[in-house]
Protein backbone atom coordinates (compact mmCIF):
# COMPACT_ATOMS: atom_id res chain seq x y z
CA UNK A 1 0.00 0.00 0.00
CA UNK A 2 1.47 3.36 -1.05
CA UNK A 3 1.58 5.10 2.33
CA UNK A 4 4.76 6.66 3.67
CA UNK A 5 5.34 7.26 7.36
CA UNK A 6 7.98 9.68 8.56
CA UNK A 7 9.69 7.81 11.38
CA UNK A 8 12.13 9.44 13.82
CA UNK A 9 15.81 8.74 13.16
CA UNK A 10 16.15 6.69 16.36
CA UNK A 11 13.28 4.43 15.23
CA UNK A 12 14.81 4.02 11.78
CA UNK A 13 18.11 3.07 13.42
CA UNK A 14 16.47 0.39 15.58
CA UNK A 15 14.55 -1.13 12.67
CA UNK A 16 17.57 -1.02 10.35
CA UNK A 17 19.74 -2.65 13.01
CA UNK A 18 17.25 -5.51 13.42
CA UNK A 19 16.75 -5.98 9.68
CA UNK A 20 20.49 -5.81 8.91
CA UNK A 21 20.93 -8.68 11.34
CA UNK A 22 18.30 -10.77 9.58
CA UNK A 23 15.20 -10.03 11.69
CA UNK A 24 11.91 -8.61 10.42
CA UNK A 25 10.96 -5.39 12.22
CA UNK A 26 8.15 -2.84 11.94
CA UNK A 27 6.64 0.07 13.81
CA UNK A 28 3.21 -1.05 14.93
CA UNK A 29 -0.07 0.01 16.52
CA UNK A 30 -0.95 3.53 17.60
CA UNK A 31 2.03 5.25 15.99
CA UNK A 32 1.03 3.84 12.58
CA UNK A 33 -2.61 4.82 13.08
CA UNK A 34 -1.74 8.35 14.21
CA UNK A 35 0.76 8.86 11.40
CA UNK A 36 -1.83 7.94 8.76
CA UNK A 37 -4.26 10.39 10.44
CA UNK A 38 -1.55 13.10 10.41
CA UNK A 39 -1.47 13.14 14.20
CA UNK A 40 1.71 13.30 16.25
CA UNK A 41 2.38 9.81 17.65
CA UNK A 42 2.87 9.70 21.40
CA UNK A 43 5.05 6.58 21.33
CA UNK A 44 6.81 4.54 18.66
CA UNK A 45 6.40 0.82 19.38
CA UNK A 46 8.31 -1.76 17.39
CA UNK A 47 7.50 -5.40 16.69
CA UNK A 48 10.06 -7.90 15.46
CA UNK A 49 10.68 -11.55 14.72
CA UNK A 50 13.80 -11.36 16.93
CA UNK A 51 13.51 -13.00 20.33
CA UNK A 52 14.11 -10.78 23.40
CA UNK A 53 17.59 -12.20 24.02
CA UNK A 54 18.51 -11.50 20.38
CA UNK A 55 17.32 -7.90 20.71
CA UNK A 56 19.37 -7.53 23.91
CA UNK A 57 22.52 -8.63 22.09
CA UNK A 58 22.07 -5.99 19.36
CA UNK A 59 21.80 -2.86 21.49
CA UNK A 60 23.97 -1.30 24.19
CA UNK A 61 21.30 0.03 26.54
CA UNK A 62 18.33 -2.26 27.19
CA UNK A 63 15.81 -2.42 30.05
CA UNK A 64 14.08 -5.76 30.69
CA UNK A 65 10.60 -4.22 31.06
CA UNK A 66 8.37 -7.15 30.14
CA UNK A 67 10.58 -10.10 29.30
CA UNK A 68 7.84 -12.63 30.10
CA UNK A 69 5.66 -11.07 27.41
CA UNK A 70 8.48 -10.57 24.94
CA UNK A 71 9.03 -6.86 25.53
CA UNK A 72 12.29 -5.05 26.14
CA UNK A 73 12.97 -1.31 26.11
CA UNK A 74 15.87 0.00 24.07
CA UNK A 75 17.35 3.38 25.02
CA UNK A 76 18.69 5.51 22.17
CA UNK A 77 19.86 9.07 22.89
CA UNK A 78 18.00 9.01 26.23
CA UNK A 79 14.71 8.08 24.50
CA UNK A 80 12.90 4.81 25.34
CA UNK A 81 11.48 2.49 22.65
CA UNK A 82 9.55 -0.70 23.38
CA UNK A 83 10.42 -3.67 21.18
CA UNK A 84 8.15 -6.71 21.35
CA UNK A 85 8.68 -10.11 19.75
CA UNK A 86 5.92 -11.45 17.46
CA UNK A 87 3.61 -13.43 19.72
CA UNK A 88 0.20 -14.97 20.19
CA UNK A 89 -1.62 -14.87 23.50
CA UNK A 90 -2.59 -17.97 25.40
CA UNK A 91 -5.85 -18.45 27.29
CA UNK A 92 -7.20 -15.40 29.14
CA UNK A 93 -8.19 -16.48 32.64
CA UNK A 94 -9.31 -13.14 34.17
CA UNK A 95 -10.81 -11.21 31.22
CA UNK A 96 -7.68 -9.10 31.22
CA UNK A 97 -4.34 -10.96 31.02
CA UNK A 98 -3.24 -13.99 29.00
CA UNK A 99 -2.06 -16.94 31.06
CA UNK A 100 0.97 -17.21 28.79
CA UNK A 101 2.32 -15.91 25.50
CA UNK A 102 3.87 -17.88 22.69
CA UNK A 103 6.48 -16.40 20.37
CA UNK A 104 5.69 -16.86 16.67
CA UNK A 105 7.46 -16.17 13.37
CA UNK A 106 4.53 -14.56 11.58
CA UNK A 107 3.70 -10.85 11.68
CA UNK A 108 0.12 -11.65 10.66
CA UNK A 109 -0.32 -13.91 13.70
CA UNK A 110 0.97 -11.13 15.93
CA UNK A 111 -1.36 -8.50 14.42
CA UNK A 112 -4.32 -10.88 14.64
CA UNK A 113 -4.21 -10.83 18.46
CA UNK A 114 -4.61 -7.04 18.65
CA UNK A 115 -7.77 -5.22 19.66
CA UNK A 116 -8.97 -2.99 16.78
CA UNK A 117 -8.25 -2.94 13.07
CA UNK A 118 -6.95 0.63 13.26
CA UNK A 119 -4.34 -0.55 15.80
CA UNK A 120 -3.35 -3.68 13.88
CA UNK A 121 -1.21 -2.15 11.14
CA UNK A 122 2.58 -2.29 10.80
CA UNK A 123 5.11 -0.37 8.71
CA UNK A 124 8.72 -0.23 7.67
CA UNK A 125 10.38 1.60 4.80
CA UNK A 126 11.20 -1.57 2.88
CA UNK A 127 7.77 -3.24 2.90
CA UNK A 128 5.56 -0.18 3.34
CA UNK A 129 2.26 -0.49 5.18
CA UNK A 130 1.12 -3.96 6.26
CA UNK A 131 -2.66 -3.94 6.72
CA UNK A 132 -4.12 -7.46 6.88
CA UNK A 133 -7.37 -6.43 8.60
CA UNK A 134 -8.49 -3.36 6.62
CA UNK A 135 -7.37 -0.79 9.18
CA UNK A 136 -6.97 1.93 6.54
CA UNK A 137 -10.49 1.27 5.27
CA UNK A 138 -11.85 1.71 8.79
CA UNK A 139 -9.76 4.85 9.29
CA UNK A 140 -11.21 6.30 6.11
CA UNK A 141 -14.72 5.26 7.17
CA UNK A 142 -14.09 6.66 10.68
CA UNK A 143 -15.29 3.52 12.38
CA UNK A 144 -14.04 1.32 15.24
CA UNK A 145 -13.96 -2.40 14.37
CA UNK A 146 -12.38 -5.25 16.28
CA UNK A 147 -9.82 -7.57 14.74
CA UNK A 148 -11.96 -10.66 14.22
CA UNK A 149 -15.03 -11.40 16.30
CA UNK A 150 -15.86 -8.65 18.82
CA UNK A 151 -17.06 -11.00 21.56
CA UNK A 152 -13.85 -13.01 21.43
CA UNK A 153 -11.73 -9.86 21.70
CA UNK A 154 -13.75 -8.57 24.66
CA UNK A 155 -13.87 -11.93 26.43
CA UNK A 156 -10.06 -11.94 26.26
CA UNK A 157 -9.75 -8.45 27.72
CA UNK A 158 -12.85 -6.67 29.04
CA UNK A 159 -11.01 -3.33 29.23
CA UNK A 160 -11.10 -3.28 25.42
CA UNK A 161 -14.79 -2.42 25.64
CA UNK A 162 -13.95 0.89 27.32
CA UNK A 163 -11.00 1.38 24.99
CA UNK A 164 -13.40 1.18 22.02
CA UNK A 165 -15.45 4.00 23.52
CA UNK A 166 -12.31 5.96 24.37
CA UNK A 167 -11.02 5.67 20.79
CA UNK A 168 -14.42 6.78 19.55
CA UNK A 169 -14.04 9.91 21.71
CA UNK A 170 -10.36 10.45 20.89
CA UNK A 171 -10.78 10.15 17.12
CA UNK A 172 -14.44 11.16 16.83
CA UNK A 173 -15.20 7.81 15.15
CA UNK A 174 -18.38 5.76 15.26
CA UNK A 175 -18.36 2.21 16.65
CA UNK A 176 -19.54 -0.69 14.51
CA UNK A 177 -23.05 -1.84 15.56
CA UNK A 178 -21.90 -5.43 16.19
CA UNK A 179 -19.09 -4.13 18.41
CA UNK A 180 -21.57 -2.06 20.43
CA UNK A 181 -23.85 -5.07 20.85
CA UNK A 182 -20.93 -7.19 22.02
CA UNK A 183 -20.08 -4.55 24.64
CA UNK A 184 -23.67 -4.55 25.84
CA UNK A 185 -23.73 -8.36 26.07
CA UNK A 186 -20.42 -8.62 27.95
CA UNK A 187 -20.67 -5.49 30.12
CA UNK A 188 -20.73 -7.52 33.35
CA UNK A 189 -17.11 -8.57 32.71
CA UNK A 190 -16.08 -5.01 33.64
CA UNK A 191 -16.50 -6.07 37.28
CA UNK A 192 -13.26 -8.01 36.90
CA UNK A 193 -11.25 -4.99 35.75
CA UNK A 194 -9.35 -2.87 38.26
CA UNK A 195 -10.87 0.51 39.10
CA UNK A 196 -7.57 2.20 38.22
CA UNK A 197 -7.67 0.83 34.64
CA UNK A 198 -11.32 1.79 34.25
CA UNK A 199 -10.60 5.27 35.58
CA UNK A 200 -7.80 5.91 33.08
CA UNK A 201 -9.94 4.99 30.05
CA UNK A 202 -12.85 6.99 31.47
CA UNK A 203 -10.64 10.04 32.04
CA UNK A 204 -9.55 10.04 28.40
CA UNK A 205 -13.12 9.66 27.16
CA UNK A 206 -14.43 12.54 29.26
CA UNK A 207 -11.52 14.81 28.33
CA UNK A 208 -11.52 14.02 24.59
CA UNK A 209 -15.28 14.20 23.99
CA UNK A 210 -17.90 14.05 26.79
CA UNK A 211 -20.70 13.59 24.23
CA UNK A 212 -19.33 10.07 23.73
CA UNK A 213 -20.41 9.27 27.29
CA UNK A 214 -23.70 8.57 25.53
CA UNK A 215 -22.07 5.35 24.31
CA UNK A 216 -21.65 4.28 27.95
CA UNK A 217 -25.36 4.87 28.44
CA UNK A 218 -26.31 3.04 25.23
CA UNK A 219 -24.17 0.00 26.08
CA UNK A 220 -25.33 -0.01 29.73
CA UNK A 221 -21.73 0.24 30.95
CA UNK A 222 -22.04 3.66 32.61
CA UNK A 223 -23.25 2.15 35.91
CA UNK A 224 -20.06 0.05 36.11
CA UNK A 225 -18.05 3.29 36.21
CA UNK A 226 -20.32 5.82 37.94
CA UNK A 227 -22.60 3.89 40.26
CA UNK A 228 -26.03 5.54 40.39
CA UNK A 229 -25.64 7.54 37.18
CA UNK A 230 -28.72 5.86 35.69
CA UNK A 231 -30.88 7.67 38.27
CA UNK A 232 -30.49 10.90 36.25
CA UNK A 233 -31.61 9.35 32.95
CA UNK A 234 -34.91 10.97 31.86
CA UNK A 235 -35.10 12.80 35.20
CA UNK A 236 -37.47 15.74 34.66
CA UNK A 237 -36.18 18.87 36.43
CA UNK A 238 -39.63 20.46 36.11
CA UNK A 239 -38.32 23.96 36.69
CA UNK A 240 -38.49 27.08 34.45
CA UNK A 241 -34.72 27.56 34.76
CA UNK A 242 -34.11 24.22 33.05
CA UNK A 243 -34.87 23.26 29.44
CA UNK A 244 -33.35 19.77 29.63
CA UNK A 245 -33.73 16.66 31.73
CA UNK A 246 -31.01 16.11 34.32
CA UNK A 247 -28.97 13.70 32.18
CA UNK A 248 -28.91 16.00 29.14
CA UNK A 249 -28.16 19.01 31.35
CA UNK A 250 -25.22 17.10 32.86
CA UNK A 251 -23.85 16.12 29.46
CA UNK A 252 -24.19 19.66 28.07
CA UNK A 253 -22.53 21.17 31.14
CA UNK A 254 -19.66 18.66 30.91
CA UNK A 255 -19.15 19.53 27.25
CA UNK A 256 -19.28 23.26 27.99
CA UNK A 257 -16.26 23.39 30.32
CA UNK A 258 -12.55 23.22 29.45
CA UNK A 259 -11.10 19.72 28.87
CA UNK A 260 -9.36 19.49 32.24
CA UNK A 261 -10.16 16.37 34.24
CA UNK A 262 -11.19 17.96 37.56
CA UNK A 263 -13.45 20.45 35.74
CA UNK A 264 -15.07 17.76 33.58
CA UNK A 265 -15.62 15.53 36.63
CA UNK A 266 -17.16 18.44 38.52
CA UNK A 267 -19.75 19.03 35.83
CA UNK A 268 -20.50 15.32 35.50
CA UNK A 269 -21.13 14.92 39.22
CA UNK A 270 -22.34 18.37 40.32
CA UNK A 271 -26.09 17.68 40.22
CA UNK A 272 -26.36 14.00 41.19
CA UNK A 273 -27.84 15.10 44.52
CA UNK A 274 -30.91 16.51 42.79
CA UNK A 275 -32.40 13.04 42.57
CA UNK A 276 -32.66 12.76 46.36
CA UNK A 277 -33.56 16.40 47.12
CA UNK A 278 -36.41 17.01 44.67
CA UNK A 279 -39.50 18.67 46.13
CA UNK A 280 -42.48 20.15 44.27
CA UNK A 281 -44.35 23.25 45.43
CA UNK A 282 -48.07 24.06 45.21
CA UNK A 283 -47.57 25.57 41.74
CA UNK A 284 -46.13 22.29 40.45
CA UNK A 285 -42.56 23.64 40.20
CA UNK A 286 -39.75 21.42 41.46
CA UNK A 287 -36.90 22.59 43.70
CA UNK A 288 -33.66 20.96 44.81
CA UNK A 289 -32.74 22.60 48.09
CA UNK A 290 -29.32 21.65 49.50
CA UNK A 291 -28.56 19.48 46.45
CA UNK A 292 -24.88 20.57 46.36
CA UNK A 293 -24.36 18.98 49.80
CA UNK A 294 -25.94 15.72 48.65
CA UNK A 295 -24.04 15.82 45.35
CA UNK A 296 -20.82 16.23 47.32
CA UNK A 297 -21.56 13.09 49.38
CA UNK A 298 -22.35 11.04 46.27
CA UNK A 299 -19.32 12.38 44.39
CA UNK A 300 -16.99 11.62 47.31
CA UNK A 301 -18.05 7.98 47.23
CA UNK A 302 -17.68 7.72 43.43
CA UNK A 303 -14.24 9.37 43.38
CA UNK A 304 -13.11 7.11 46.19
CA UNK A 305 -14.33 3.99 44.41
CA UNK A 306 -12.41 5.00 41.27
CA UNK A 307 -9.36 5.81 43.42
CA UNK A 308 -8.80 9.35 42.22
CA UNK A 309 -5.83 11.13 43.79
CA UNK A 310 -6.43 13.48 46.71
CA UNK A 311 -5.66 16.63 44.74
CA UNK A 312 -8.24 15.90 42.04
CA UNK A 313 -10.79 14.70 44.60
CA UNK A 314 -10.45 17.79 46.79
CA UNK A 315 -10.81 20.16 43.84
CA UNK A 316 -13.89 18.39 42.51
CA UNK A 317 -15.59 18.21 45.91
CA UNK A 318 -14.90 21.88 46.66
CA UNK A 319 -16.29 23.00 43.31
CA UNK A 320 -19.39 20.83 43.73
CA UNK A 321 -19.97 22.16 47.24
CA UNK A 322 -20.00 25.79 46.08
CA UNK A 323 -21.26 25.49 42.49
CA UNK A 324 -24.67 26.90 43.40
CA UNK A 325 -23.46 29.64 45.76
CA UNK A 326 -24.45 33.28 45.27
CA UNK A 327 -21.61 35.63 44.33
CA UNK A 328 -22.33 39.29 43.81
CA UNK A 329 -20.74 41.80 46.19
CA UNK A 330 -17.00 42.20 46.75
CA UNK A 331 -17.57 40.99 50.32
CA UNK A 332 -19.12 37.70 49.09
CA UNK A 333 -16.26 37.29 46.62
CA UNK A 334 -13.62 37.84 49.30
CA UNK A 335 -15.31 35.46 51.70
CA UNK A 336 -15.24 32.77 49.01
CA UNK A 337 -11.62 33.59 48.15
CA UNK A 338 -10.80 33.07 51.81
CA UNK A 339 -12.43 29.63 51.70
CA UNK A 340 -11.04 28.26 48.42
CA UNK A 341 -8.27 30.54 47.12
CA UNK A 342 -7.90 32.36 43.80
CA UNK A 343 -7.17 29.36 41.56
CA UNK A 344 -10.26 27.40 42.61
CA UNK A 345 -12.36 30.58 42.61
CA UNK A 346 -11.56 31.06 38.91
CA UNK A 347 -12.46 27.40 38.35
CA UNK A 348 -15.72 28.05 40.20
CA UNK A 349 -16.58 30.82 37.72
CA UNK A 350 -15.91 28.36 34.88
CA UNK A 351 -18.21 25.84 36.56
CA UNK A 352 -20.98 28.43 36.95
CA UNK A 353 -20.58 29.48 33.31
CA UNK A 354 -20.82 25.87 32.04
CA UNK A 355 -23.79 25.22 34.33
CA UNK A 356 -25.59 28.26 32.91
CA UNK A 357 -24.92 27.18 29.31
CA UNK A 358 -26.78 23.94 30.04
CA UNK A 359 -29.85 25.64 31.52
CA UNK A 360 -32.72 27.62 29.98
CA UNK A 361 -31.22 30.03 27.41
CA UNK A 362 -33.86 32.58 28.42
CA UNK A 363 -31.95 33.32 31.65
CA UNK A 364 -28.42 33.00 30.28
CA UNK A 365 -27.91 36.71 29.57
CA UNK A 366 -28.59 37.72 33.19
CA UNK A 367 -26.33 34.97 34.52
CA UNK A 368 -23.49 35.94 32.18
CA UNK A 369 -23.84 39.62 33.16
CA UNK A 370 -23.48 38.66 36.82
CA UNK A 371 -20.50 36.36 36.18
CA UNK A 372 -18.69 39.04 34.16
CA UNK A 373 -19.25 41.54 36.97
CA UNK A 374 -17.94 39.03 39.53
CA UNK A 375 -14.87 38.38 37.36
CA UNK A 376 -14.22 42.13 37.09
CA UNK A 377 -14.50 42.57 40.87
CA UNK A 378 -12.24 39.57 41.42
CA UNK A 379 -9.56 41.07 39.19
CA UNK A 380 -9.74 44.37 41.09
CA UNK A 381 -9.43 42.55 44.44
CA UNK A 382 -6.35 40.69 43.21
CA UNK A 383 -4.80 43.72 41.51
CA UNK A 384 -5.37 46.01 44.50
CA UNK A 385 -4.20 43.22 46.82
CA UNK A 386 -7.28 43.62 48.97
CA UNK A 387 -7.17 41.47 52.08
CA UNK A 388 -9.13 38.21 52.07
CA UNK A 389 -6.93 35.93 54.19
CA UNK A 390 -5.36 36.09 57.64
CA UNK A 391 -1.85 36.22 56.20
CA UNK A 392 -2.73 39.52 54.49
CA UNK A 393 -3.77 41.22 57.74
CA UNK A 394 -1.48 44.05 58.86
CA UNK A 395 -1.19 42.40 62.26
CA UNK A 396 -0.01 38.96 63.35
CA UNK A 397 -0.31 36.56 66.24
CA UNK A 398 2.87 37.71 68.00
CA UNK A 399 1.59 41.29 68.03
CA UNK A 400 -1.72 40.13 69.50
CA UNK A 401 0.17 38.30 72.26
CA UNK A 402 2.05 41.52 72.99
CA UNK A 403 -1.33 43.25 73.40
CA UNK A 404 -2.31 40.70 76.05
CA UNK A 405 -4.10 37.91 74.17
CA UNK A 406 -3.52 34.32 75.22
CA UNK A 407 -1.62 31.96 72.94
CA UNK A 408 -3.58 29.33 71.01
CA UNK A 409 -7.32 29.37 70.38
CA UNK A 410 -7.84 33.00 71.43
CA UNK A 411 -5.28 34.21 68.86
CA UNK A 412 -6.94 32.21 66.08
CA UNK A 413 -10.42 33.46 66.95
CA UNK A 414 -9.22 37.07 67.14
CA UNK A 415 -7.46 36.91 63.76
CA UNK A 416 -10.62 35.43 62.26
CA UNK A 417 -12.69 38.26 63.80
CA UNK A 418 -10.29 40.89 62.44
CA UNK A 419 -10.35 39.31 58.99
CA UNK A 420 -14.17 39.42 58.90
CA UNK A 421 -14.07 43.11 59.83
CA UNK A 422 -11.46 43.87 57.17
CA UNK A 423 -13.28 41.93 54.45
CA UNK A 424 -16.38 44.05 55.10
CA UNK A 425 -14.37 47.27 55.55
CA UNK A 426 -11.05 47.15 53.64
CA UNK A 427 -9.94 50.52 55.03
CA UNK A 428 -9.53 48.88 58.44
CA UNK A 429 -6.51 46.86 57.31
CA UNK A 430 -4.02 49.20 58.92
CA UNK A 431 -1.99 48.28 61.99
CA UNK A 432 -3.34 51.21 64.02
CA UNK A 433 -6.96 50.33 63.21
CA UNK A 434 -6.42 46.61 63.89
CA UNK A 435 -4.81 47.37 67.24
CA UNK A 436 -7.84 49.48 68.17
CA UNK A 437 -10.22 46.66 67.21
CA UNK A 438 -8.09 44.13 69.07
CA UNK A 439 -7.90 46.21 72.24
CA UNK A 440 -11.67 46.76 72.17
CA UNK A 441 -12.18 43.01 71.82
CA UNK A 442 -9.72 42.35 74.64
CA UNK A 443 -11.60 44.77 76.93
CA UNK A 444 -14.95 43.14 76.06
CA UNK A 445 -13.55 39.71 76.90
CA UNK A 446 -12.14 40.91 80.21
CA UNK A 447 -15.53 42.43 81.20
CA UNK A 448 -17.27 39.15 80.36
Amino acid sequence: MNIEINMPENVKYIINTLMTNGYEAYVVGGCVRDSILNREPKDWDITTKAKPEEVINLFDKVILTGLKHGTVTVIINKENYEITTYRTDGEYEDNRHPKEVKFVNSLKEDLARRDFTINAMAYNERDGLIDYFNGVKDLNSKIINTVGEAKKRFEEDALRMLRAIRFSAQLNFEINYNVLEAIKDLKDNLRKISKERIREEFNKTIVYNPRKLQLLKDTETFEYIIEGISSIYDFDQNNPYHSYDLYEHTLLATEAIEPIIHLRLTMLLHDLGKVVTKTTDEKGISHFYAHPRESLKIAEKILGTLKYDNNTTNKVLTLIEYHDCTLKSKVSIKRMLNKIGEELFRDLLRVKWADALAQNPKYFKDTVKNLLEVDEKLNIIIKERECFSVKDLKINGEELIALGFNKGKEIGETLKYLLNEVIANPELNKKSELIKLSEARLNENSII
